[in-house]
């Protein structure tokens, strides 16, 4: 830290401008004008700036990683909505339901990719894929009281429902 303060200041040193080599009064200019304008004016010094980073705690970490997880999991929501409902019918295990959600997006984002023009636009509308079917998971959350659809999404994924 100390170093880069002596980096700083030592930039700020070579970089200000001393006041012997002020601009010089031109002949025609009356004296009185001249030492209403001091030569300091024209030295700007600008003062070393320090910045104090604070160190990350546990829960940044942990926070952070759980988002990362919420990322991926909203990603993949079209493809692990499927293997929900595939899950009603056929007993899957945690890697299994992962692959077939994985294998699931990347084929709807594929269509997208095919059907609309430009990597850019079919993201964009693969992530509006992906917000419809969560709104249509919440509502099936809240309409159906016994179905836990969230909770059954979890237990599926980390293999609990086995």
């Amino acid at each position: 830290m100390s170093e880069e303060i002596k980096n700083e200041e030592e930039k700020i040193e070579a970089t200000s401008v001393p006041a012997a080599e002020a601009p010089a009064e031109s002949a025609t200019e009356p004296a009185a004008e001249a030492t209403a304008e001091p030569a300091q004016h024209t030295v700007s010094e600008t003062q070393p700036q320090i910045i104090v980073q604070k160190e990350r705690g546990f829960s940044h970490y942990v926070g952070f990683a759980l988002l990362c997880v919420l990322c991926i999991c909203f990603f993949f929501i079209p493809g692990i909505a499927l293997t929900f409902g595939v899950s009603r019918l056929v007993a899957l295990n945690g890697a299994a339901a992962w692959i077939f959600s994985a294998i699931l997006s990347f084929i709807i984002w594929l269509i997208f990719k095919l059907k609309v023009k430009g990597f850019k636009k079919s993201f964009y509308f693969y992530i509006g894929l992906c917000v419809v079917v969560f709104a249509l998971l919440i509502a099936i959350e809240v309409l159906t009281e016994k179905l836990n659809v969230f909770a059954s999404i979890f237990a599926l994924l980390t293999g609990a429902a086995a």
